[in-house]
């Protein structure tokens, strides 16, 4: 898995496709392993997509600027009439030419920026860690200063924003899956280590790969226990590149300083089993390790982290340190 460098960004004066939110370019709440790509890139290329967030009712009540998020909303509301399992609102699929199943789609994050001076969080009584001790619900907007990147939690609550995207993935082997739970064709993974300047990998499923993204947030707690993020609309730029000489049955993902792996189960216990495994799996095929060095080394030297306990499938995942490696 080779670390993101300069040489993965596109050239100046390279053309850059472009993605943007109007209704025919909506999968709302699935990964869809039958959908039609809206667009086509080749093994290399790199798109830019311009994301939505939000209900745009809701977003008025908040008093939310009326800008090209709440207006792009309105007319996906008001157009978009196939929805569903899931509630995320995703640009896509992108198709690759050349992605097979059985290969490797990588994704370098190249840029990720907000499109709007603010995010939103919500709570809901069907949803949430602790459901049952906050069985109503709540909507508040959240103030970013486009400038220094500082969001506005309160007059005297600031945290600096790291946009990532909350759902990246690839068209399931077969079917219709609902948005909300991660799995091994990635989705909706909520894993605020995927910021700009990361590289994920996904197993292709389906010819073309078929990539759907979305789901933005500006920050995120580890567990995002409520539900929801500082949700907030986005503009991504994606190199996509077809890996024959990669095999994976799950998604990684490494960053200038760590490797990771991922793990999505029902309980936290078999998530926590399925990222260590894998961990180890990486140890052993890319670093040389025994399979015994490996779950050593996993114990002493790499972090557990839970991802998000909120999904319908929970997700951990490992955080190896790349500068452990001297030689």
């Amino acid at each position: 898995m080779p670390a993101l460098t300069a040489g993965f960004l596109p050239q100046a004066g390279a053309q850059t496709k472009v993605l943007k939110a109007i209704p025919a370019n909506i999968q709302w709440g699935r990964y869809d392993a039958d959908a039609k790509p809206v667009i086509t890139v080749k093994s290399g290329e790199t798109i830019r997509v311009e994301t939505v967030s939000g209900n745009p009712d809701t977003l008025a009540r908040l008093d939310a600027p009326e800008d090209d998020n709440v207006r792009e909303l309105r007319t996906i509301y008001a157009e978009v009439k196939d929805r569903g399992p899931g509630p995320h609102i995703l640009l896509g699929p992108i198709a690759v030419e050349g992605a097979a199943p059985g290969d490797v789609l990588q994704v370098d994050l190249v840029d990720i920026q907000p499109r709007s001076a603010y995010g939103f969080n919500n709570f809901g009584p069907a949803t949430g860690l602790l459901n049952d001790e906050f069985p109503y619900s709540r909507q508040k907007l959240i103030k970013l200063d486009l400038t220094t990147k500082m969001l506005e939690f309160s007059p005297s609550i600031h945290f600096p924003a790291k946009p990532f995207f909350g759902s990246i993935g690839v068209a399931p082997a077969a079917g219709r899956v609902n948005s909300a739970p991660p799995g091994y064709y990635a989705g909706n993974m909520d894993n605020k280590e995927i910021v700009a300047g990361t590289t994920v990998f996904i197993p292709v499923q389906r010819p073309q790969a078929l990539l759907d993204i979305g789901d933005g947030h500006l920050a995120m707690g580890d567990g995002e226990v409520d539900v929801t993020a500082v949700e907030s609309p986005l503009i991504g730029v994606l190199r996509l590149t077809v890996r024959k000489d990669m095999h994976l049955l799950y998604p990684r993902a490494e960053t200038p300083t760590h490797v990771i792996t991922m793990g999505f189960h029902e309980t936290l216990d078999e998530a926590a089993r399925r990222a260590t495994r894998d961990m180890i799996d990486y140890l052993v095929s890319a670093r040389g390790l025994t399979r015994d060095e490996a779950y050593m080394l996993t114990s002493v030297a790499v972090d557990m982290r839970v991802t998000q306990v909120v999904d319908g499938v929970r997700g951990v995942h490992m955080m190896l340190p790349k500068a452990i490696f001297t030689k």
